[in-house]
């Protein structure tokens, strides 16, 4: 057949570097800190959920297509319960949709919001499955990028450059915060403008907040709590970094309902449903008391300066993430330029996996010497991994 087989607007995207680095890691025995999963389940509590849920038979035939009820409402409940003083409720039966994590979220959220044509603006960098389901949709991405300062060691949004991006042809920005990979919270004041902007120009926005509850400095605002932002916002949030339950793909929109509406149309044709036991357990996880959320930052906080301090103890220069649990640093220091070289050659040569910033970028000179690590692991992994980079430094 001499037609391709892929689509064309997939064909680009091929196989991710997550797959490959992690083959690399299983090859060589490296310790993988490139992709951003947990190797520690989430509380035994809401794992003897799910068992009870199966014994049960809840939810081992199709669950309604929106979510389980139980989930709807928690999820409604969790909103009102940290931001219901920002003056954000949703409706669990129309503002509320569960989806297979937040993946599937923005990939329903934007086939259901775009015409081909359309322009969509991104923070760059920004995650793999944005340009893929940007491209699904038929619309064209546009990117705005986070600038390193290294006198600060962190991100900076240009708001300038983001208003300049804004053409007759944009319909929606796509906002990640807390940013993955950078680790980047923005400001209330940026959040600010950025709701002034999609208010002027008549912009919706799909904003990705699935590390809300990772957040080292600052606080998390969501977007929608904002003047005029709550009819045109889709929040999407997801229990796979909260609980450590990535396997478990449970995600959902909070939104408008009538942008809800929109986002099930696209939604009922991809997975229909899905996770039914996960989903009755992951109700309960929603109420967990407020000593489990401030738990896990704490865990994570103190991960995340085992290994920043590690690495810059290798050569590293680190830009210290006020969100997430990854953290971006540059390699010049080390005598490199090429990402994706360098994290080629580190298994073999300290037995560690990171992934090249390069991958997250349309312009991918400007990713090209940095390089994210995950802290997500044991504290006893970490260590074994910073004892390995120290060599780097010899």
């Amino acid at each position: 057949m001499d037609r391709p087989l892929l689509n064309r607007r997939l064909a680009a995207f091929g196989t991710t570097i997550f797959a490959e680095m992690s083959a690399l890691a299983v090859r060589t025995g490296a310790i993988n800190l490139g992709q951003g999963f947990p190797d520690t389940d989430g509380p035994e509590e809401v794992r003897e959920a799910a068992v009870r849920a199966l014994r049960d038979g809840r939810g081992n035939q199709y669950p309604p297509g929106p979510g389980i009820p139980e989930l709807r409402a928690a999820i409604a409940a969790h909103q009102e319960r940290f931001y219901g003083h920002l003056g954000l409720t949703c409706d669990p039966d129309t503002e509320v949709l569960v989806t297979t994590g937040a993946t599937e979220a923005i990939a329903a959220s934007l086939l259901a919001l775009l015409e081909p044509g359309d322009e969509v603006i991104a923070l760059e960098p920004y995650y793999d499955s944005y340009a893929a389901c940007i491209a699904m949709a038929g619309g064209r991405r546009v990117p705005v990028t986070l600038r390193p300062r290294p006198e600060s060691g962190t991100y900076a949004l240009d708001l300038d450059e983001l208003r300049d991006a804004v053409t007759d042809r944009t319909r929606l920005i796509l906002l990640n915060s807390p940013h993955n990979p950078t680790g980047t919270v923005l400001t209330r004041e940026e959040l600010a403008e950025i709701a002034r902007l999609a208010c002027e120009r008549d912009l919706l926005v799909v904003t990705d907040e699935v590390y809300e509850h990772l957040v080292f400095e600052g606080a998390h605002l969501p977007l929608a709590s904002f003047p005029g932002m709550r009819e045109r916002t889709v929040t999407i949030g997801s229990a796979g970094k909260t609980f450590s339950f990535t396997g478990w793909k449970i995600g959902w929109v909070t939104a408008a309902p009538e942008l809800v509406a929109a986002v099930r149309s696209a939604k009922q044709f991809l997975t229909f449903t899905s996770g039914g036991p996960f989903q009755y357990a992951l109700a309960e996880a929603l109420a967990l008391p407020d000593s489990y959320y401030a738990g896990i930052l704490t865990d994570l906080r103190a991960k995340r300066d085992l290994l920043g301090d590690g690495l810059r103890a290798a050569g590293f220069e680190v830009y210290q993430p006020q969100g997430t649990y990854f953290v971006t640093t540059d390699i010049r220091p080390l005598g490199h330029t090429d990402g994706h070289a360098f994290c080629r050659a580190l298994p073999e040569r300290a037995g560690v996996v990171a992934i090249p910033n390069a991958v997250f970028y349309d312009h991918q000179e400007q990713g090209a010497p940095f390089v994210r690590f995950a802290f997500c692991k044991k504290t006893e992994v970490l260590q074994e991994a910073v004892d390995r980079l120290k060599g780097l430094a010899a």
